[in-house]
């Protein structure tokens, strides 16, 4: 398995993955959102490969608050249904820590649905603790 970091032809793979996850997107928007992101220092997409197969993709970036040191941020993961339970999140989640790491960051957090169960358990696993539980409120702006 490679890890590396995501491309333009990687756009429908992660929009199925992205789908999966719960969040259906187009291949176009996905292709839209790699090329935005890719000029981004503070922000990368790494991608798992099995074969030929992309079989799962993480989302790290940096966070800057005023009221904090900034710190990276897991804003997404998911492994392809096809291969759950290989290992492959742990690498992913591995890789993006070193990403973190290797900014000069000495933390990363990542948020998760509270009906997220499995994925709670996951981040346990692999020593995250469990810091808040808060509400998170959006606004459609026109």
């Amino acid at each position: 398995m490679a890890i590396r970091d995501i491309a333009i032809m990687d756009a429908e793979a992660a929009a199925r993955l992205s789908a999966e996850l719960g969040y259906p997107v187009s291949a176009d928007t996905i292709r839209r959102r790699i090329e935005n992101l890719r000029n981004l220092k503070d922000h990368a997409v790494l991608v798992a490969c099995q074969s030929d197969v992309l079989a799962g993709w993480i989302d790290v970036g940096i966070i800057h608050h005023i009221q904090s040191e900034p710190y990276g941020e897991i804003g997404g993961l998911i492994v392809s249904s096809d291969y759950r339970s290989t290992g492959i999140g742990t690498k992913l989640v591995a890789e993006a820590e070193r990403w973190v790491a290797a900014r000069g960051f000495k933390r990363i957090l990542v948020r998760s649905q509270v009906t997220r169960d499995a994925a709670h358990r996951f981040y346990l696993r692999r020593g995250y603790t469990i810091t808040k539980t808060s509400a998170v409120f959006s606004k459609a702006l026109s």
